[in-house]
């Protein structure tokens, strides 16, 4: 009978066989992959059947490791509107210089024709939806004490949500200064909404 994977191997080989799908495409085969990898065909066909198999690993690596990084930087935090604009600073920070391996990961799942990336984005999704909630609690507790203007807390959860999601996607095609959005967005949107102290 065959042992079960190990996980901390199958992520770093899911990790480095992204490297590879990166620079050579999405279409090189698994042998060629094997052989950049420095594995044999049949260990790493154990790991991952297919291409879309080693995305979807490493896609669901790397939600996992935002969401960590990201409240743990949310979590420095206690004023709602503090939080928020750590979040979008923290999501940019882990993703900065790396923005394509986000982008590629989601498209190489969607063209490999995997049914899994409803599912995979549907992990994330839930991660962040309990964040989601408990932000607009605390929106509302802050508009209740009065620390936090009055605000639609689910608009303007989403409107954090599109620009720093805008954000990541279009630093894949430009050189956007994202401290200057940073900015921007804190001295425009975010700090008229901070009222007093939490």
């Amino acid at each position: 009978m065959a042992r079960p994977p190990d996980p901390k191997k199958r992520q770093e080989l899911a990790r480095r066989a992204v490297e590879v799908l990166q620079k050579e495409g999405i279409d090189v085969s698994m042998s060629r992959l094997a052989e950049a990898l420095e594995v044999k065909r049949p260990t790493l066909l154990y790991h991952f059947p297919s291409r879309a198999r080693i995305a979807e690993a490493a896609l669901e690596e790397l939600l996992l490791e935002q969401a960590s990084f990201v409240m743990e930087r949310v979590n420095e935090h206690a004023h709602p509107i503090d939080r928020l604009h750590a979040q979008m600073r923290a999501i940019h920070e882990f993703h900065e210089g790396h923005e394509d391996r986000l982008l590629f990961l989601t498209q190489a799942i969607a063209v490999s024709g995997s049914d899994r990336l409803e599912e995979i984005v549907d992990i994330g999704n839930r991660v962040f939806e309990a964040r989601r909630r408990a932000t607009r609690d605390l929106l509302r507790e802050g508009m209740a004490r009065g620390v936090v203007g009055e605000c639609d807390p689910d608009a303007l959860i989403a409107l954090v949500r599109a620009v720093t999601d805008g954000l990541v996607v279009q630093r894949v095609m430009t050189t956007v200064d994202l401290g200057a959005v940073h900015t921007l967005f804190w001295e425009r949107v975010l700090r008229p909404l901070k009222l007093g102290e939490w």
